[in-house]
């Protein structure tokens, strides 16, 4: 079983203090300028740099709570969309609320957050550990044509565009990429791509952990590694803001698609509440000025989920355990 206490798919690793520092800092610089933002390190960890929080000051719906503490486990380059939903939360609410960039998992397993944006795999295997502090409530539905107007995405292999490589079969023996362990989208779905191939001995020729999607995008892009498997929605805002991308890399197949990431609140708020919130996700797709900033993130909406709605991430890692086989290789 994967380590629980591993970091989040936003953080970098966990010995290099460089990789972390940059994401941080990358997440503080655009919210920096923004009226009401604060900043301060996240419990426990040991950064000098600084997290953004974002407060809105404005007067309490309820006694229920006095804030609303939402952290991202996600990667920085959607980081507009957790801001948005942020901002509307609070804001339709009225209860001030903080955005926080984690850098590991260990807040969600002390339970820290009221409401974060996890990646399903390390949902899963908490809940297998009998660790479920909070539960989906919606997760978006992104645009395009191949989403179908479903909460899914896929995991894009990219190679070089100079490379040989036609098909996922021609990475045998070569070099991989991933972001991290309790990624679904980098390292789960291709462990099961693998194990549906009957390829459980090793057929990779090295694999590299990369800390971020982003980081692995780059590595291809610059020759450092033949491919990686890349959340569909991350790669396609990443090649939009750096149009230079699409000229050195390729996309030579597609797995999935999986449920999408979901938006999860914390069981411990009254149920009235939790209601609200989803209730807030779902009413944003309405708003004109909400879907401006959503588009920022190539989200379209966002729509209901459950604990049920992430069988599939459950199946695939039921699979991979019954056969033993745990490590992407």
């Amino acid at each position: 079983m994967l380590g629980l206490s591993e970091r989040g798919c936003a953080a970098g690793h966990r010995d290099d203090p460089g990789v972390r520092w940059e994401s941080c800092r990358s997440a503080s610089s655009r919210l920096r300028s923004s009226p009401g933002t604060q900043t301060r390190s996240p419990s426990g960890s040991g950064l000098a740099s600084k997290v953004p929080v974002r407060r809105r000051h404005v007067r309490l719906r309820s006694s229920m709570v006095d804030r609303l503490r939402i952290g991202t486990y996600l990667a920085p380059n959607i980081l507009p969309v957790y801001e948005v939903v942020a901002d509307e939360i609070g804001r339709r609410l009225g209860i001030p609320t903080e955005l926080v960039v984690e850098t590991d998992y260990e807040s969600c397993r002390r339970d820290e957050n009221d409401v974060c944006f996890v990646c399903s795999l390390p949902f899963v295997m908490f809940e297998r550990a009998g660790i479920s502090p909070a539960e989906p409530v919606a997760a978006p539905v992104l645009r395009g044509e191949r989403y179908a107007g479903a909460p899914v995405y896929y995991s894009d292999v990219i190679v070089h565009r100079e490379s040989p490589f036609r098909s996922f079969e021609d990475l045998r023996g070569r070099s991989w990429s991933y972001n991290e362990p309790l990624s679904h989208s980098g390292y789960g779905i291709t462990r099961f791509h693998l194990l549906r191939m009957g390829e459980t001995s090793g057929f990779f020729g090295e694999v590299v952990e990369a800390g971020f999607h982003e980081s692995s995008i780059r590595m291809v892009a610059n020759a450092e590694v033949d491919a990686s498997a890349i959340d569909s929605q991350v790669l396609a805002v990443a090649l939009r803001d750096d149009p230079a991308l699409r000229r050195s890399l390729r996309v030579i197949d597609a797995l999935g698609p999986s449920t999408i990431q979901p938006v999860a609140v914390s069981k411990r708020l009254p149920g009235e509440l939790r209601d609200d919130i989803r209730r807030v996700l779902l009413e944003m797709g309405e708003d004109r000025s909400c879907r401006q900033r959503l588009d920022a993130g190539l989200v379209d909406r966002f729509v209901a989920v459950d604990s049920s709605s992430y069988d599939d991430i459950r199946m695939m890692v039921d699979a991979c355990e019954a056969a033993g086989f745990k490590q992407l290789r």
